[in-house]
């Protein structure tokens, strides 16, 4: 007699045969899923092979074609998370920053007016990072990851993992760079020159101290909470600034300065204001 009782897996409930292919594709993203859910611990011994063919909803003798040995579907899982390292919030941080800049478009007005709007994208932008990134878990995922690499055997394997992370970590430099440098190019900024540095640099450092500020709120909640009340860097008015705005605002301080070739007359302000208002978040 049917046990009634247990949902289908399988044939039950497909009209069409997967092809491998495709039950590979559906397995890795049941299990990125699922990690995603529970959490990365250093290993993946909670993870059910079982629970991730019936979330997949493919047939067990595909799976078992794919990968004879349920170690080799972990490896090939491990693989899959390291390439997709970085989750990245863009399209969020773009909104925000066209609501700051409605909230303050007569700054842009004067020297000092735009410094201070500057300022006041820092603050808000780290802090909206540093929430949003500390409460994912895609990013609980991204750091218990570099724990599970160190908890493998010397190898292939964690060879390619280790290379996936890199090309990862590359690519998201690199994104958050070209962030920065349109950023602050239509704000009119540029790098100072006597540093000899470049946006991959400065966003590298950004980068590390976000991370680390994430990584020690862990165990230090006192971190996420922390406020200051306080006008640094040449903002506006007192405010309170968290511990990650302090840093981003700190470092890209350190290295952004008025581009003093960048004349603002009536036609450069019109051609930021329209840019702002074209801001669109890109397609996912």
């Amino acid at each position: 007699m049917t046990d009634r009782s247990q949902a289908p897996t399988g044939f039950a409930r497909r009209s069409r045969r997967l092809t491998d292919q495709e039950s590979e594709q559906r397995m890795l993203r049941a299990a990125v899923a699922m990690v995603n859910r529970t959490g990365l611990t250093v290993s993946l011994d909670h993870l059910s092979f079982e629970d991730i063919i019936r979330d997949a909803d493919v047939a067990r003798s595909a799976v078992y074609r794919r990968w004879p040995y349920k170690d080799l579907f972990f490896s090939d899982l491990v693989k899959k998370l390291a390439q997709d390292a970085t989750p990245t919030i863009v399209n969020d941080e773009l909104a925000l920053m066209r609501r700051v800049v409605a909230e303050h478009l007569d700054w842009l007005e004067t020297p000092e007016l735009r410094h201070s709007l500057v300022i006041e994208l820092f603050r808000r932008l780290a802090l909206f990072d540093f929430q949003t990134l500390n409460g994912s878990a895609g990013w609980r995922t991204y750091i218990a990851l570099h724990a599970t690499v160190m908890s493998l055997t010397q190898g292939q394997l964690r060879k390619e993992v280790q290379v996936s992370l890199a090309r990862t970590e590359q690519d998201h430099t690199a994104r958050v760079a070209n962030a920065w440098s349109q950023l602050v190019g239509l704000f009119g900024y540029r790098l100072r020159p006597e540093l000899g540095a470049t946006f991959e640099t400065m966003a590298t450092l950004l980068i590390a101290t976000m991370h680390g500020l994430i990584i020690m709120a862990l165990s230090t909640p006192e971190i996420a909470a922390h406020r200051a009340q306080a006008r640094p860097f040449g903002a506006a008015a007192d405010d309170e600034w968290s511990l990650a705005a302090m840093g981003l605002a700190s470092i890209a301080s350190a290295f952004l300065e008025p581009d003093p070739a960048i004349k603002w007359d009536d036609e450069r302000l019109s051609s930021v204001r329209k840019a702002l208002s074209s801001v669109r978040p890109a397609n996912p």
